[in-house]
């Protein structure tokens, strides 16, 4: 196959692209279970940006307890303030939006808030005293001296108080639920055999802080890990498992690592958008002359085993600069210049072939698994691609607990749309991908996507797509079919 050469110097992306395919050997029961204890694997970020912490309880009775810790800093070592959460959960249907997750309703009985520092309190009572009505603008009086281990009220459903909203808080998250079980190998040479792994995934936080009350999830943040059954090692589950609201987790300061692109990255597992894609996604950058190429394979199920299309994308990315708005972050602009689809699936090419003459590749002249350039067309207007296009950016790399470079690209904005000017640019991130490759020596020459996987009775490769999905904004396209 044509494409062979070009990707023999990156076996461990072959291998971890044939893992996903093969549905990385997942289980997701429905109902999931629910009751333990669930913890961050390390510091998150959400969009504003925020950084936190969370430490959720469920129990047989459909009650919960939940924490959340909030920090000032990206290592999630300087705490300011922890949220206690309590009320009650009742899982409902299997989402018709969203495959592969169950629907949920929560109730809130009580939200309290404690404060780490003066610093904390006094800011966080300034927003609650502008920007909530009348029953909270005294909640707590100017020059109220901070007391460590008090615990404030913010939400009671008995007296029907709920002053959260200033902090942006909701639990709308969950009202979106998925438990996925797979199996780690165990790393010690001496050992044989697998650990269970226990992920918890719930709804994602819109990027826009004005949408966050009242966003209804179609995706998911990062997940949550069982406190029983988690990745080893994991050095912050048991930090924050052991956390309370007087007593935060309190994370090692994390060396900022600088970006460096060169080389091949490739995602970890099937990944979910809002308004319901699920794809995976696989780069080459290119550092000696700045060049990047995409790979976007999207499917129709979250276990990314039915392809409806491919996408391949590249163009130029610029040096990077220390973000001033997320801590730890790295500001750049990438710019598509090229691109290539492949339908994979009948419903996709009869929507290409459907679309308006001259605005996706060749009039009438898709069909399936057969790539075509859509650069001549300026792009594809069907699949909300336009070209040449630019992307500002926010990346940063980290380094997992087997000091496997991770590479986190900036979050695509909740709505569909795309980060095409600097006031746009994410201030959170999707995600991680990982390095499986170092620089190639030379730029490789676009090769035309073939698939890797299971040969048919006549000996012939099966069509089954490798992964790709970035910088373009197609996160509206099942909404436009209907």
């Amino acid at each position: 196959a044509a494409a062979e050469p070009a990707l023999r110097w990156e076996p461990r992306c072959r291998q971890q692209l044939r893992h996903l395919q093969d549905g990385a050997g997942i289980a997701a029961p429905l109902p999931p279970r629910l009751e333990g204890r669930w913890v961050s694997t390390g510091c998150e970020v959400r969009p504003g940006p925020e950084f936190l912490t969370r430490s959720y309880l469920f129990y047989a009775n459909r009650l919960f307890k939940a924490y959340q810790f909030y920090y000032w800093d990206p290592s999630c070592h300087d705490p300011s303030y922890s949220l206690v959460i309590k009320g009650k959960l009742r899982l409902r249907q299997a989402s018709w939006i969203t495959r592969g997750a169950t629907e949920a309703d929560y109730h809130l009985h009580k939200v309290g808030i404690v404060f780490h520092s003066q610093k904390a309190m006094q800011e966080v009572a300034s927003w609650i005293n502008q920007t909530s009505g009348e029953g909270c603008r005294g909640f707590l009086p100017p020059g109220r001296t901070w007391a460590p281990g008090a615990l404030y009220e913010l939400l009671s459903a008995k007296t029907e108080r709920d002053c959260t909203a200033a902090l942006g808080f909701a639990m709308h998250e969950l009202s979106l639920v998925r438990v996925e079980k797979h199996h780690q190998p165990l790393v010690q040479p001496q050992q044989s055999g697998t650990r269970l792994v226990e992920e918890l995934y719930l709804g994602d936080i819109h990027t826009e802080w004005g949408e966050r009350l009242h966003y209804r999830p179609t995706g998911y943040q990062q997940p949550l890990q069982s406190a029983v059954h988690h990745v080893h090692p994991c050095p912050a589950c048991g930090i924050i498992y052991r956390a309370d609201e007087h007593h935060p987790p309190i994370l090692p300061v994390r060396a900022q690592l600088p970006v460096q692109l060169s080389g091949s990255w490739v995602s970890t597992h099937c990944e979910v958008r809002p308004a319901v894609l699920f794809l995976t996604r696989y780069f080459i950058f290119h550092g000696n002359n700045h060049t990047w190429e995409g790979y976007y394979y999207h499917y129709s199920d979250p276990l990314c085993k039915q392809p409806t299309f491919t996408i391949y994308a590249s163009g130029h990315y610029s040096p990077g600069i220390p973000s001033s708005k997320v801590r730890g972050g790295t500001e750049l602009a990438f710019k598509v210049t090229q691109a290539r689809v492949t339908p994979m699936d009948q419903v996709t090419v009869m929507m290409l072939n459907s679309s308006e003459p001259g605005s996706c590749g060749l009039t009438n002249s898709w069909s399936a698994g057969v790539e075509q350039d859509i650069t001549p067309t300026n792009g594809c207007l069907a699949l909300g691609i336009k070209l040449p296009h630019t992307e500002y950016e926010l990346f940063k790399v980290e380094q997992d607990t087997r000091e496997h470079s991770l590479l986190y690209v900036g979050e695509r904005p909740t709505d569909g749309s795309s980060p095409d000017s600097p006031d746009k640019r994410p201030t959170s991130y999707q995600a991680p991908l990982m390095q499986c490759a170092g620089a190639p020596e030379e730029f490789s020459n676009y090769v035309s996507l073939k698939y890797l996987g299971k040969q048919d009775a006549n000996g012939n490769e099966a069509l089954k797509p490798l992964p790709v999905a970035f910088l373009l904004f197609i996160a509206l396209l099942f909404l436009r079919w209907d």
